[in-house]
């Protein structure tokens, strides 16, 4: 039992950091709790941003939006070209109208999230993602935010995924 110990003891420190890192206690009085703080009905926009200078250069956007009372999504990938990537490096790009259904399961995946104050500092090599909240009565410019869990972000990029192909019909190009 005493050599099984120390092992013990290193998964629930462990764990105990993941669930730290993951928990949805707010960081400061500020912070918003996406769900409760900030309705889902009052979120207008939602931006999924991944922008990697690496070779060949690639940038992805997932876009979460209302207009004129309809919900949708866009994405759009940049690929190849040179460096900063321009809309000449587009490869595949759509808009579509979401179902009540899938504006549903994308406010299950942002419920619980933080929504904190911008920071506008720039990590030099910092690929993102970077994720952007704005809704009704919020900050012009939006807030910064972070899932609840960390898994969380890996279903919503595979919710992105889906939407895409689901919209290019499996297409990679316009």
């Amino acid at each position: 039992m005493k050599r099984f110990l120390p092992f013990f003891l290193a998964v629930l420190m462990l764990l105990s950091v993941g669930k730290a890192a993951g928990s949805t206690v707010k960081a400061s009085s500020a912070d918003k709790i996406v769900g409760i703080d900030v309705p889902f009905e009052d979120i207008e926009d939602f931006y999924y941003t991944y922008d990697a200078s690496t070779a060949p250069p690639r940038f992805q956007r997932y876009r979460f939006y209302v207009e004129d009372g309809k919900r949708y999504f866009y994405h759009e990938t940049r690929e190849g070209g040179g460096w900063p990537q321009t809309e000449e490096d587009v490869t595949c790009s759509g808009t579509a109208e979401l179902t009540d259904d899938q504006w549903a399961a994308f406010c299950d995946l942002l419920s619980g999230g933080v929504a904190s104050e911008r920071d506008e500092t720039i990590v030099d090599g910092d690929a993102g993602p970077w994720l952007f909240i704005y809704w009704r009565g919020g900050e012009e410019d939006g807030r910064e935010f972070s899932f609840e869990e960390p898994g969380t972000m890996l279903a919503f990029e595979a919710f992105c995924v889906e939407l895409k192909e689901k919209q290019t019909g499996g297409a990679l190009s316009k």
